[in-house]
């Protein structure tokens, strides 16, 4: 069975991360979501509290999993036996710094295949947190049952 990782720091998992998922998961029988610890994004969310705002988001979806990691992308590949990344790409920026991470990743591990998808909506989670920060509405911007989740979590 051809599996996939589709990785990221979620901070928070925003309806752009969710609609690349379901896409993913259309097309791959088995999806495995890397949740990244990332101290060096500072992420206001935790690990876990990310972790459990992916698998909220992706419950309906019966192929795809959501582990947690920290350390490289390439360890948490070879713990999972998968040799192929799906990474999203909202634009021409997102294009330069997913290819030159694809060439290192490569590097560090030569059997990784990189695809890259295009974004079909394009939202940051670094803008979501500003607009969650200042007492924004997220709700056009984050999955429904995350969005539920999120605002349980103490600020």
């Amino acid at each position: 069975m051809q599996q996939v990782v589709f990785s990221g720091v979620f901070d928070p998992v925003t309806m752009g991360h969710l609609n690349l998922i379901e896409r993913i998961a259309k097309i791959f029988p088995k999806v495995i979501i890397g949740v990244a610890k990332s101290s060096s994004k500072n992420p206001k969310w935790d690990l876990t509290q990310r972790t459990m705002l992916l698998k909220t988001a992706v419950e309906h979806l019966t192929n795809v999993e959501v582990i947690p990691f920290s350390g490289l992308l390439v360890d948490f590949l070879k713990a999972q036996n998968v040799n192929i990344i799906i990474r999203g790409i909202r634009s021409v920026i997102d294009w330069s710094y997913e290819q030159e991470m694809a060439q290192i990743n490569q590097k560090l591990m030569p059997q990784i295949e990189t695809l890259f998808l295009p974004a079909e909506q394009l939202i940051s989670s670094t803008y979501v947190r500003q607009i969650w920060e200042l007492g924004g509405d997220v709700s056009a911007l984050v999955p429904p049952k995350a969005l539920t989740l999120l605002k349980s979590f103490k600020q």
